[in-house]
């Protein structure tokens, strides 16, 4: 009879012969022949199920130990040049192994994100547990998915969470990577994409359980690929730095500089304060103060810090958290402009005119001490006449000269005519264990206006300080719409029974003429949504194109370095351009200027999508209780599958399918913008008022499902059922016709 191993014993022997691992393999080494090999399975078993072992087709191996060939994913050059790597096949539940590539003259080059085949050798270095040797590169960058886990007899399946997410993955035995059954997992795209079968995925990272609360946002992070764990190289640079002192600085610290945010505000990197212009020569006029936090004084060029803030590009807020393109050391303490606090600052003193003019400015980098950190509502409560404790001292000599200063400043914002859209914006209010308690509206109050024209203010100043200069910088554009988009915002505007200007070169106070004449009626919102899709994107490039919208020729974000690297690189430009120190825009820096605008740009409309996407997750949760209810809205989109509708109370968007619409056929016509029924005749077109049911909200896509009741207070008629297609696409084809020939004959009647 043959001695039957410890447990241990079997351990060991997998750990010290990872490339034997079969049961045959393990049967040979202890000597196990015949009945006893019984014996044998059930000690592997009872490993694997106590999470020892892990089988992988016929052979086990330790799951706190990667297969001696793995996949990895090349990690960014450290500072000393060498190469690690992030093994793809960790499944243990310790520390992730730490793995340096050994790179030989032969092989290619590899840099961050390569995906790699390697050979492992276990070593006990002080930095690092594995050395890899390259086998083959396998690819950069394959096809991210989020989805949910669904456990199978080998492997299983990923369900997507997208809302038009259709396709599943399948997820082989050995790509699991412990992923349990309904776990919320990402996973990449593992080998070419089958012509037949479902595509093959890999699990990376197991995310835990999809229907928690505060799961909603960390599912957009992960989906849009937004980076969220800080290197430790950078925590360590950050943890490093020290405040900055006064020298080489002019001391601002006895100005009542104070800041004004939000009442859940994570950072304050600005400041402001103003006062009567005592120059006789200027009567009437100001004299504003605007503090920016100095970053560029913690975050320097070509250091861990500055490597990870581009990368990122920009903070990221959802409802529940924040992804800050800083550490907290730097984004909440030492960069964030705190009450009674010294700190680091780039200020700009501007003198504008009675009529609110800006007649001149000048930079400092300067030491300074917040006299305050207030919040909009108690300011504006404040001036109301309900100041509190806080904001009674500083009512008189501090908030009402902002004010005066903010009267002059609206005086040039309404003779320049920046676009003026009116939509309101929706708050999300969640409780402390992340639950949706109410969808508010935000509220637009006298003291949010005066810090955003305070702020478009220092913008423009540092934007005309560095053309001033001839240096490099990063402008922010919004060029004009496509003429395309014009023309659909006139259509709309003409169904309104309103009118916008063709034929003449288009200025933003044409298009606030149409929102003033539909301001008050019931197409306000639509008229309003329409010339807001009508814009193009802003984005940041080296040439200044202008900003449309706000209706300025130079324009480049300065005051907010904190949470976007655009306003970084400017604040580099503006020491180099005065001479204030080592830690300006260097020449490196400048040489790349397109490619890191390219590269902010993407990452902003990144964090754009993945924050309209937890918006919608948390909207479809916070509706998930009211399936069946009825609710008014506004078809704001229309689609070949079915009609978009904005719903009044929440501002959610939801779908009416096409296949709920009746038993008739309904043609879409991209050209105007509508679905026609082929019996009825019934157009659905955007801007129709109307009355919906609730018929399905899926929290983890962030989908809602409607059935539409009524189009402007009229029930909704129904087909006769399915026509031929011959009679049914002659209909369609005449009535298109006709319509086309209607719209012909009122343009030219609209232009005589």
């Amino acid at each position: 009879m043959s001695r039957i191993p410890t447990k241990q014993e079997v351990l060991d022997w997998i750990s010290a012969n990872p490339t034997l691992t079969s049961k045959r393999d393990i049967a040979k080494a202890f000597g196990i022949k015949g009945a006893d090999r019984i014996d044998l399975k059930r000690i592997l078993k009872e490993l694997e199920a106590e999470g020892h072992l892990e089988k992988r087709k016929r052979s086990y191996r330790d799951p706190d130990r990667l297969p001696p060939v793995s996949v990895l994913q090349v990690k960014a050059p450290n500072e000393d040049g060498d190469l690690f790597a992030r093994p793809l096949e960790w499944h243990g539940d310790g520390v992730e192994p730490i793995v340096l590539l050994i790179t030989r003259a032969s092989d290619p080059a590899l840099g961050e994100g390569d995906r790699i085949l390697a050979r492992l050798t276990v070593v006990q270095e002080e930095d690092h547990n594995y050395e890899a040797r390259l086998i083959r590169r396998i690819g950069t960058n394959p096809r991210k998915i989020v989805g949910i886990y669904r456990k199978g007899a080998e492997g299983g399946r990923i369900v997507p969470i997208d809302k038009a997410g259709s396709t599943e993955w399948l997820v082989p035995e050995g790509a699991v990577h412990g992923a349990k059954d309904g776990e919320l997992v990402e996973a990449e795209q593992a080998g070419p994409k089958n012509r037949m079968g479902l595509p093959r995925a890999r699990v990376v990272e197991r995310l835990g359980d999809p229907t928690a609360p505060k799961a909603v946002s960390l599912i957009a992070i992960h989906q849009h690929g937004i980076p969220d764990d800080f290197p430790d190289k950078v925590i360590d640079e950050a943890d490093k730095a020290k405040p900055v002192g006064l020298k080489g600085r002019e001391d601002l610290r006895d100005m009542p500089l104070l800041t004004i945010d939000p009442s859940d505000a994570r950072d304050h990197d600005d400041a402001c304060y103003a006062h009567a212009d005592d120059d006789p020569k200027n009567p009437g006029g100001h004299v504003i103060w605007v503090a920016i936090a100095d970053v560029a004084a913690y975050v320097q060029p070509g250091t861990a810090l500055d490597r990870e803030a581009r990368k990122r590009g920009n903070s990221s807020y959802f409802p529940d958290r924040v992804v800050p393109m800083l550490p907290d050391r730097l984004s909440g303490d030492l960069c964030s402009l705190h009450e009674g606090v010294p700190r680091a600052c780039i200020a700009v003193r501007m003198q504008i005119d009675a009529e609110g003019n800006k007649i001149g400015h000048r930079f400092v980098r300067g030491l300074m001490r917040s006299a305050a950190s207030l919040h909009y509502a108690e300011v504006q409560e404040a001036i109301d006449g309900t100041p509190d404790d806080r904001t009674e001292p500083l009512l008189e000599p501090v908030l009402k000269p902002l004010y005066a200063a903010y009267a002059a400043l609206k005086k040039a914002r309404a003779a320049r005519q920046p676009l003026e859209l009116d939509l309101p914006e929706r708050k999300i209010v969640l409780s402390d264990t992340g639950e949706v308690t109410s969808v508010a509206f935000r509220d637009r109050l006298d003291a949010h206006k005066l810090i955003e024209e305070f702020m478009i203010l220092a913008n423009v100043a540092a934007a005309e300080t560095l053309i001033a200069k001839r240096r490099p910088l990063l402008f922010r554009v919004h060029e004009e719409p496509a003429p395309e988009k014009l023309e659909s915002l006139r259509e709309t505007a003409q169904a309104a029974g309103l009118n916008l200007a063709k034929g003449q070169v288009l200025q933003t106070r044409h298009l606030n003429a149409l929102l003033n004449a539909a301001a008050g009626t019931e197409d306000a919102e639509l008229i309003n949504l329409t010339t807001l899709r009508s814009m193009a994107q802003a984005y940041y490039n080296q040439e200044n194109f202008g900003h449309f919208g706000l209706a300025l020729r130079n324009y480049a974000h300065f005051t907010s370095p904190i949470r976007r690297y655009a306003d970084l690189i400017v604040h580099r430009a503006l020491i180099s351009a005065h001479g204030w120190g080592e830690d300006g825009l260097t020449e490196e820096e400048i040489a790349r200027l397109d490619e890191t605008a390219t590269h902010i740009s993407d990452t902003e409309r990144r964090s754009m999508m993945a924050e309209r996407d937890t918006t919608d997750r948390y909207l479809a949760a916070y509706l998930s209780e009211r399936v069946g209810n009825e609710f008014t809205g506004r078809i704001s989109g229309i689609a070949r599958f079915g009609a978009f509708v904005k719903m009044d109370e929440t501002g959610a968007d939801g779908l009416v399918p096409v296949r709920s619409l009746g038993r008739e056929f309904f043609h879409f016509d991209r050209e105007a913008g509508t679905l026609m029924g082929s019996d009825t005749g019934l157009i659905i077109a955007i801007g129709q008022r109307v009355t919906v049911r609730l018929t399905e909200a899926t929290p983890v896509t962030g989908g809602l499902e409607l059935e539409l009741l009524s189009i402007d207070d009229q029930a909704l008629p129904r087909g006769r059922g399915p026509a031929k297609r011959g009679a049914r696409r002659k209909a369609v084809s005449t009535k298109r016709k006709k319509d086309k020939i209607k719209r012909k004959v009122e343009r030219k009647r609209r232009q005589r």
